[in-house]
């Protein structure tokens, strides 16, 4: 599982696809500026998203919520309340990781 949103392996099945990201945003039905976003790992998608960017780049929902950042929801993927704040310990232990890593240099 990617800790953040894999940018490059998504641009790659878009161009094995003959699509842009202009096309992918209007396939989850969001503007350029916000999928922009989530390719710089600044806002995430749902599983509904998930499930439509699978079926655009011909690759496993899985796959995709996979390479789509540690937090990121399978299509069917359970979301109670524990796996949530589960989810988001996680990912706040990554951004502080990533801060005391920046602080060191």
């Amino acid at each position: 599982m990617a800790l953040f949103f894999d940018a490059e392996w998504f641009d790659a099945r878009l161009g094995e696809r003959g699509a842009s990201r202009a096309v992918l945003a209007a396939a989850v039905g969001m503007s350029e500026a916000d999928l922009a976003l989530v390719f710089k790992d600044q806002r995430e998608i749902s599983a509904q998203q998930v499930a439509q960017m699978a079926e655009l780049l011909g690759e496993p929902a899985g796959e995709v919520a996979s390479r789509a950042g540690v937090s990121t929801p399978a299509p069917g993927q359970a979301g109670t309340h524990d796996q949530r704040i589960d989810r988001l310990e996680r990912r706040v232990a990554v951004l502080e990781a990533e801060i005391a890593a920046l602080k060191a240099r």
